[in-house]
């Protein structure tokens, strides 16, 4: 629409409003905006009853997108045909204003929809949504009165050379908001593939994350190849920022990009599993997340480890989970010389036996460790098979079992005693005190 057809629109709406005939185009844009709502409405509710009967489908990632956008939609489809329908016998000038804020709303809508699903996670989308909306809405009113062809001219007299070509300030806004438009589809291309990806059956988990990340990394680099060239600027003309980075990638860069090639060789050597009860250095946690720079352990005390995939490639990794889930462990118990270590022994496996989480397929089983100073050293090994859920627990509940039947049958855990005696004690000191003689024996 040119400058001069909106600055016509203004005026003519101007002057409906000054007629008692505005209450018709208002009526009629009301009907419509409530007739989208009750549309939109059926179709959420609808879309929430199919996502309840199905929890956790792929289709949830398009529904979604489809909840937030169908009242617009609904309300600008509306609109459209009110207008068309009316223009033969009436004023429609307010219905044609309504179109371009409605489609406004539904671009806003869309697009941080598709940012919520490519950044699930990220806090700074709440401050961008504030941002990207208050820009969208500022480009319409500018449309709408007239000033956006100016304030485009004004950005296209500011231009400079990069490399033989020249760019204005106007096509490098251009090819933001392009290339913004097409990295969005492209991200939430790769979530909706990523979704269908995860949901696959018969597909190894490391194979999956995989094929989810080179998907990603494949998308943007085409929407940004296709989106440069559609405002006019030439790929060549980035050679200079690729070469660029080629250095900084070979001179400070080269622990993200170990680290990058890392997580990929985890995934494909498939060492490290999700869910896997790993300790690596001093860290040790379940595998919680894998990405393409670092790992994520998070340990039984609630707290997540941030190791880098480097560091996991080139240490030694425990997997307590790696071909076999099951953990041996190790209880000391010490008893005195007078007890009798059959009984003792006995009371050891029957006080791991009692508890579930102890295997009986290896059996648990007591030894006699070592003759020590204070008393003798038992050992009681036993079995679990989820040593993910801690192994904290189990030996507090086993170490109370064998207490309370150690002090049942009598049997005494030992304690360090050290005897001291005083060989040749030293005759008696005097000591002069306030003009008396004390003595100090000894004990």
């Amino acid at each position: 629409m040119e400058e001069n057809q909106i600055a016509q629109l203004l005026i003519e709406v101007w002057d409906d409003v000054q007629k008692p005939a505005i209450f018709w185009q208002i009526g009629v844009l009301a009907v419509c905006l409530l007739i989208a709502g009750l549309i939109s409405r059926q179709i959420k509710e609808m879309l929430r009853r199919r996502a309840s009967a199905e929890p956790g489908s792929v289709r949830d990632v398009g529904e979604e997108g489809l909840r937030r956008v169908v009242f617009p939609l609904s309300a600008l489809l509306l609109v459209v045909l009110a207008r068309v329908t009316l223009d033969k016998w009436h004023h429609v000038n307010l219905l044609k204003l309504a179109i371009p804020l409605l489609l406004a709303m539904a671009v806003i809508r869309l697009t941080v929809h598709a940012l919520k699903r490519a950044f699930p996670r990220a806090g700074w989308l709440a401050s961008f949504e504030r941002f990207f909306a208050f820009s969208a809405w500022a480009a319409v009113a500018l449309h709408i009165i007239g000033v956006l062809p100016a304030v485009i001219d004004g950005l296209e007299q500011i231009s400079f050379p990069v490399g033989k070509s020249s760019v204005n300030l106007w096509m490098l806004l251009q090819g933001g908001l392009t290339v913004m438009l097409t990295v969005l589809i492209a991200l939430w291309l790769a979530g909706t593939v990523e979704a269908r990806l995860m949901h696959t059956e018969g597909l190894d988990a490391n194979l999956k994350l995989v094929f989810a990340r080179l998907s990603k990394a494949l998308l943007i680099i085409l929407a940004v190849s296709i989106g440069l060239p559609l405002v006019g600027i030439d790929l060549t003309a980035l050679s200079v920022f690729g070469g660029a980075l080629g250095v900084g990638l070979g001179l400070g860069m080269q622990k993200i990009a170990a680290n990058y090639v890392s997580g990929f060789i985890l995934l494909l050597d498939r060492s490290i599993r999700m869910g896997n009860l790993i300790s690596v250095g001093n860290e040790r946690g379940v595998v919680s997340q894998i990405t393409t720079r670092y790992t994520v352990l998070k340990g039984m005390s609630g707290i997540e480890s941030i190791v880098p995939n480097e560091t996991l490639v080139g240490a030694v990794v425990q997997n307590e989970t790696f071909t076999d889930p099951k953990v041996r462990i190790a209880l000391p118990v010490q008893v005195s010389y007078a007890t009798d270590l059959e009984k003792a022994m006995g009371i050891l496996v029957e006080a791991a036996g009692n508890q579930a989480r102890v295997m009986t397929d290896p059996a648990p089983g007591a030894f006699v460790e070592a003759f020590a100073d204070s008393g003798i050293n038992l050992q009681l090994g036993f079995w679990i098979r989820d040593p993910a859920e801690g192994t904290l627990g189990i030996r507090s509940a086993i170490n109370l079992e064998i207490w309370r039947r150690f002090k049942e049958e009598g049997i005494e855990i030992p304690f360090p005693q050290r005897e001291v005696r005083v060989l040749n004690p030293a005759p008696s000191v005097p000591i002069e005190a306030q003009g008396g003689a004390v003595s100090i024996q000894p004990q």
